[in-house]
């Protein structure tokens, strides 16, 4: 598996594997499908020296992201962190997941954050054993703030100061 920054013609893997995500109603508070064309700014927002867009691949194909984003958009919070993960389904428990964080843990503090941040789903077990096991603990908790399939769904704030 090699680690890179992600360039544009990796568009349309990021999109295919965030929407893959979607049905599951784990991963994202997204409901539908969304297009290449409506992630192409958020894409670019993506700097590798700040907020950097990771991907992962396997013989070639891209499996995995991983990105940063400023949290709540003000000032006081730039050395705050936001952090998402997608793994493609075909690779899940493999251990990517687990790569990519390492490296944000590891590379954080050099692209300026101190704190790094997750919202994660409360029924997404997966994904909080995934952060508990690099030690990011429960900040907050909000309760049925989504509804995803018809279902109120809670969702877990986890942080890690670095």
């Amino acid at each position: 598996m090699h680690v890179r920054h992600a360039c544009e013609s990796d568009l349309p893997s990021v999109v295919e594997i965030y929407n893959a995500s979607i049905p599951s109603y784990r991963a994202t508070a997204d409901l539908y499908p969304v297009s290449i064309e409506s992630r192409r700014s958020w894409f670019f927002n993506h700097r590798p020296d700040r907020y950097p867009l990771w991907v992962a691949e396997s013989q070639g194909q891209v499996v995995a992201w991983l990105s940063f984003r400023p949290f709540y958009g003000r000032p006081a919070y730039a050395a705050t962190s936001e952090l998402g993960i997608y793994v493609a389904p075909d690779f899940q428990g493999r251990g990517i997941g687990s790569h990519l964080l390492e490296m944000a843990l590891a590379n954080g503090r050099n692209l300026g954050s101190n704190t790094l941040l997750a919202f994660v789903f409360a029924h997404n077990a997966p994904s909080l054993k995934l952060f508990d096991r690099f030690g990011f603990c429960e900040w907050g908790y909000l309760p049925r703030v989504a509804e995803l399939a018809g279902v109120e769904r809670d969702v877990v704030i986890l942080g890690k100061r670095l």
